[in-house]
């Protein structure tokens, strides 16, 4: 069993930026990602990133605000969110374990977060 713990996440004006991190308590060397999900809405994708950093994959609506990284010598993941928007109001989840190929499906991940609620203010 793989314990993510978060942190990061808090209250911010329209235009900040926050920077989420997810520290898995054991190594995956899988593709790992991030979702959020808004009040009444469903699960989605944020973004992910492969093993060694190389590949990155974003969701539109994030795409030029928001960087994913790790650190692997940390065994931390980080999402880097700027420039955010009232819109981007969710909890965001870590998630570990994606293999191959449709890691912005949810349901291709062994492991979640507990989540950390992210509120941009306009």
């Amino acid at each position: 069993q793989v314990h993510l713990v978060e942190s990061g996440g808090g209250l911010v004006q329209a235009g900040g930026s926050l920077r989420l991190s997810c520290a898995p308590s054991g190594r995956s060397y899988t593709i790992d990602g991030w979702f959020r999900q808004a009040p009444g809405k469903e699960r989605e994708f944020v973004s992910a990133i492969s093993w060694r950093g190389g590949m990155t994959y974003y969701a539109d609506s994030v795409k030029g605000r928001f960087i994913i990284s790790r650190d692997n010598a940390k065994n931390t993941v980080y999402l880097q969110m700027n420039s955010l928007k009232p819109e981007d109001t969710a909890v965001y989840y870590c998630a570990v374990g994606c293999r191959g190929l449709g890691c912005p499906n949810s349901t291709r991940y062994d492991y979640w977060g507990q989540g950390t609620q992210v509120t941009v203010s306009s």
